[in-house]
């Protein structure tokens, strides 16, 4: 499992190591490697594994156990999605006392994607995942892992399996969500990572997708005017060692920021579940009960970032070994633009060097950061070898860095 140092054990280590007294270092990276090893990929779902033929018939003192053998991971394509209808500034002034340049100035944002009418969360990160899976020319048959980092599944259970079905992925590969809110993408990147290096995966599909626009009050200009609706996907394949593109990450959390923002469970205000004789004893059966609107304070969200978002990326940079210099661009979850140019200047990024387009989506939660680096991909800004520094935050609290490469 990975820690929040960003170190990466296994529970069978211990054991593995005491049988076989292979020397075993941890990297960086985060990750546990030996000099000793192949640098052929362990796959657990294979027909067979380094040295063992799953088929042949072998006595207990034949058996050969596998060997642990290390994989590095590369992202080999991205896709995005956003809804059709578009919400400028000047739309929200006709619901909030409100304007473009106050909007403009305070957020950096012009417009946001909302969903309507048969639009569907699962929808959007579909056709994301499509456009990842048609650039990186893997098919979903050859998918081993869908995670699905969300906090606004359309399904109380998650949203991943119906992505796995929808696209068709026939070998029932394992799916699940990531609820980490605006961190969820980067907590994504190092599930993936985890999974390839140490259980042997593949192709891993990430997704961070988010429809915060159905928790948002609308009659709040502190809150509404911020947040959008997106999806984005990533294609994680197991590569050699010398190819490895995820260098090291950072994460962390504190509960004790959930203060600052949070959409909590509410009671609904009709007992609709029970007759007119109420509840059979004392509080039993409970309410039916529903999310509230999102409730943020921003000054105090502000400063988290700006102090916390520069610390990590800086961790992440000493575990990959890897001075500021190295690195082609900065990628941050699109949150603020305040936020964002903020925590440029404190790691002394130049604006040139500096990925945004929250200007034209406003904050999309966990799709934030696959919506803009698919766009920079196709673009043609961020180009195959190209080293980035990326970092997520928010609700939770939550907050993560990753320093990867693309292609």
């Amino acid at each position: 499992m990975a820690n929040a140092s960003g170190f990466f054990t296994h529970p069978s280590i211990s054991t593995f190591r005491s049988r076989t007294h292979v020397p075993i270092r941890v990297s960086g990276s985060g990750f546990c490697f030996s000099k000793r090893f192949s640098k052929r990929v362990l796959c657990s779902s294979v027909n067979s594994i380094d040295g063992v033929d799953k088929h042949a018939s072998t006595s207990p003192s034949e058996y050969r156990r596998p060997r642990l053998v290390p994989s590095g991971c590369k992202l080999i394509g991205s896709g995005s999605a956003v809804p059709s209808l578009l919400i400028s500034n000047d739309d929200l002034a006709k619901i909030v006392d409100t304007n473009d340049e106050w909007i403009a100035t305070r957020t950096g944002i012009r417009n946001r994607r909302v969903v309507s009418g048969k639009d569907t969360l699962v929808g959007l990160a579909v056709e994301a995942a499509t456009k990842a899976l048609e650039m990186a020319e893997v098919v979903p048959e050859d998918i081993d892992l869908v995670l699905m980092c969300t906090s606004t599944p359309d399904d109380l259970f998650g949203a991943a399996p119906q992505i796995q079905k929808a696209l068709g992925c026939t070998k029932n590969p394992l799916s699940y969500d990531i609820t980490a809110a605006c961190s969820g993408f980067v907590l994504g990147l190092v599930s993936a990572a985890c999974h390839i290096r140490g259980g042997g995966f593949k192709n891993v599909l990430v997704i961070g997708a988010d429809s915060l626009s159905r928790f948002v009050d609308w009659t709040d200009r502190g809150t509404c005017i911020l947040f959008g609706d997106a999806a984005g996907a990533v294609v994680i394949q197991a590569c050699d060692i010398e190819d490895d593109g995820l260098f090291s990450f950072d994460v962390h959390s504190d509960g004790d920021g959930r203060r600052h923002l949070n959409a909590s469970v509410k009671e609904s205000e009709t007992d609709g579940a029970l007759s007119s004789n109420g509840s059979v004893f004392g509080d039993f059966p409970p309410k039916q009960s529903s999310y509230s609107c999102i409730q943020m304070n921003g000054k105090e969200v502000f400063r988290f970032a700006v102090k916390c978002v520069p610390q990590s990326i800086e961790s992440a940079l000493q575990k990959a070994g890897l001075p500021a210099s190295s690195i082609d661009w900065l990628l941050l979850h699109q949150a603020n633009q305040r936020i964002i140019d903020s925590v440029a200047t404190r790691l002394q990024f130049p604006p040139e060097r500096v990925i945004s387009n929250l200007a034209n989506y406003g904050n999309t939660s966990a799709a934030s950061i696959p919506l803009a680096l698919d766009e920079a991909v196709r673009s043609g800004k961020v180009k195959p070898g190209h080293t980035i520094a990326t970092s997520g935050f928010g609700a939770g609290l939550t907050w993560g860095s990753a320093i990867i490469r693309w292609r």
